[in-house]
């Protein structure tokens, strides 16, 4: 099994900028790739950049691009997504995502973390 942790998550002004961290435990040599997803309100949940274990082969939503960046740190064990420019779009509940090798869809999540952009 995965653990999935987040952090970071905060209330700011428009423009402004934020890093989310999540922390994978557990099985972590199982997980082929990570992502950050996002469901604000009244809202669905939708991807919001991923990253491939192997490559780092990082993808990202057109709403983010040029914006919002996902990198690994501590040996892959942890995942970060730096937010500039931010927008009162991006309020959200925010989500980190792992997909077991083998899993069509992610399949672990953590508990999410809360992002609040005030204009």
């Amino acid at each position: 099994r995965v653990q999935l942790v987040e952090s970071g998550g905060d209330s700011v002004q428009a423009g402004g900028s934020l890093r989310l961290s999540c922390a994978l435990s557990g099985d972590t040599w199982s997980v082929c790739s990570m992502g950050w997803f996002r469901q604000g309100p009244g809202k669905e949940r939708e991807e919001v950049a991923t990253i491939t274990m192997d490559t780092a082969t990082s993808t990202y939503a057109d709403s983010v691009k040029g914006r919002f960046t996902i990198s690994q740190e501590d040996d892959k064990k942890t995942l970060i997504l730096r937010m500039n420019s931010l927008k009162p779009d991006d309020t959200a509940m925010y989500y980190c995502g792992a997909r077991t090798c083998g899993a069509v869809r992610y399949d672990y999540w953590g508990q999410g973390t809360q992002v609040t952009i005030s204009s």
